[in-house]
């Protein structure tokens, strides 16, 4: 049997931990224009992007965020440090510089390490902590 006839995963949802799911779900549902889904809550949230309607049997490629309540949240450090970073999302923008008042009138924060030399990604704190990404060119 070949490769190509086995079935493969797709990737359905990237989940975050952090201290309230619900706070930190409606802060990338801002930052990226997407839904908050029905019966989030502070335990747990998902969002969809606008008009995406997902389904948790078939998510057709298309990929979402999730948030997770953890009642011994301790916020990452970067870089290094005694809690790094685990994950990071990039976020692609066409201008970072007329993207970056949205995302920090959301409640992100510049980080102080920015080690783009060329200037194609900019690194911000989400309001937990979370490194991520805007990205150009």
């Amino acid at each position: 049997m070949s490769d190509a006839a086995q079935p493969r995963p797709k990737l359905d949802l990237v989940v975050l931990d952090c201290p309230d799911a619900l706070a930190l779900g409606r802060f990338y549902a801002q930052v990226l224009g997407w839904d908050v889904e029905d019966g989030s809550d502070a335990d747990f949230t998902t969002l969809a992007p606008t008009g995406g309607g997902l389904t948790t049997d078939s998510p057709d490629g298309r990929t979402s965020l999730g948030f997770q309540r953890i009642d011994d949240w301790v916020e990452p450090t970067w870089p290094g440090g005694s809690h790094p970073q685990q994950v990071h999302l990039d976020l692609w923008v066409p201008d970072i510089d007329a993207a970056e008042p949205a995302v920090v009138a959301a409640g992100a924060r510049v980080h102080q390490h920015q080690p783009s030399k060329d200037g194609s990604f900019r690194v911000y704190l989400d309001p937990v902590g979370h490194p991520f990404c805007l990205i150009s060119g």
